[in-house]
């Protein structure tokens, strides 16, 4: 207890605020995780639609490989390089196999030799943006705000996403997004058809200036890679973009599957059994491909619905290595929205278990535990309650507390 309130000048806090900060500390990694628990290796249910995972620059420097949360806890713990890369979609653990040498998973060691349909961009290395900088970044006091590319997952900081001048990042008049989900600029040609929709599909709104003020931001501007596609898709589109020779999000391998011999979309998301017969834009996408602005996209909410499911569409996904656009539980929203409902259930669950703790005792046993907890809440209120609640609580007041509540549980015995 002492321990718990060394240097309590330096680090003092209210109750409300500590309480506070407890619970949203563990609802964001509960959003995070999407409810894993972290005590089974993942492995074993393949290729997963969207999971939390870890790379372990200690075992594999390459950045070449991703761990589940289970691994990065059972079999990396120590490790000093762990790099926490958020969720990627359809991906497998690689916990323990031929990428990591000797080094065995403790959770899962019959494993193959690779998951040759991971696909694997610059964060596996912790590096993020067209900037190539590692997040935290240590060579700045405040660390700027990313945003996640939906495609291919790399994160971007605001001023080097690539927008034009006159437009600006959707959000409401206290700054929170008025958007789903964001498409970089490298993969704004690959997902150009998108603009042939209604204008609704993007959102609009406004944000507070963040102007590109250094010449340092407008090189990395001019670095941005513009087509997250194959080599032909850049020279389709050298009319209209800038392109580099190598795109530093890893994007060319998750849209063309350069990196696997397999369909990296088989079982990836599920459409409709019977899809439309009549094209909602009007337009063969397959023979078309057309590249209309190579700029960033801020999707509206719910813009996955809007998209055609027609044949020629859907194949137009599946060559461009999209498919996953039309499948509403590979949002983050919607993986944040399973994740808040696993919570509530293992909330629920867990006072459950007490209840039933609680039944399985017998009379004189759940007496003095009732008793006990009536008397620490009758303490507790009469503590907070002789005080201001915009004050803090020092470590003495604590120890007073239970000194006092050692002193009634004397008196009754």
């Amino acid at each position: 207890m002492d321990s718990a309130f060394e240097d309590e000048a330096e680090h003092t806090v209210s109750i409300q605020e500590y309480l506070k900060d407890v619970e949203e500390q563990e609802l964001e990694a509960d959003l995070v995780l999407g409810g894993d628990e972290g005590k089974v290796c993942t492995y074993n249910n393949g290729y997963m639609k969207r999971q939390a995972i870890f790379s372990c620059l200690t075992c594999t420097p390459e950045g070449n490989a991703g761990v589940c949360t289970a691994c990065s806890l059972s079999c990396h713990d120590g490790h000093e390089q762990i790099v926490e890369l958020w969720t990627k979609r359809y991906f497998r653990c690689d916990c323990g196999n031929s990428k990591f040498g000797e080094f065995f998973c403790k959770l899962s060691p019959n494993k193959d030799v690779e998951n040759i349909e991971n696909s694997y961009n610059q964060n596996f290395k912790g590096s993020y943006c067209t900037c190539s900088r590692p997040y935290p970044d240590p060579d700045v006091e405040e660390q700027l705000e990313m945003i996640q590319c939906c495609v291919c997952e790399d994160w971007f900081h605001e001023e080097h996403i690539g927008l034009d001048s006159s437009d600006e990042i959707p959000r409401d008049e206290e700054g929170e997004p008025l958007y789903e989900d964001f498409i970089c600029k490298g993969c704004s040609a690959v997902c150009s058809f998108i603009r042939l929709y209604n204008q609704t599909i993007l959102a609009s709104g406004r944000q507070k200036d963040a102007p590109i003020e250094s010449a340092k931001d407008k090189e990395v501007l001019s670095n941005m890679p513009l087509a997250c596609g194959s080599r032909k898709l850049e020279n389709d589109i050298s009319q209209s973009c800038n392109t580099i020779s190598e795109p530093v999000s890893g994007g060319d391998r998750l849209l063309h599957g350069e990196n696997s011999g397999k369909n990296t979309d088989a079982g990836q998301c599920t459409t409709d059994a019977n899809p439309p017969v009549t094209c909602v834009l009007g337009v063969n996408l397959v023979v078309a491909s057309p590249v209309l602005e190579c700029k960033p996209m801020f999707l509206s909410k719910n813009w996955r619905d809007a998209l055609c499911k027609c044949e020629k569409c859907s194949e137009f996904y599946v060559q461009k290595h999209i498919r996953f656009l039309l499948d509403k539980e590979d949002s983050i929203m919607e993986y944040e929205k399973m994740a808040k409902l696993k919570r509530e259930e293992k909330l629920q669950e867990q006072e459950g278990a007490e209840l039933t703790m609680l039944d399985k005792l017998g009379h004189v046993e759940k007496m003095e535990i009732l008793s006990g907890i009536a008397d620490m809440k009758d303490e507790l209120h009469s503590f907070l309650g002789s005080f201001d609640p915009s004050k803090t609580i020092t470590s003495a007041d604590v120890h007073q507390m239970f000194e006092n509540l050692a002193k009634k549980r004397r008196r009754v015995e």
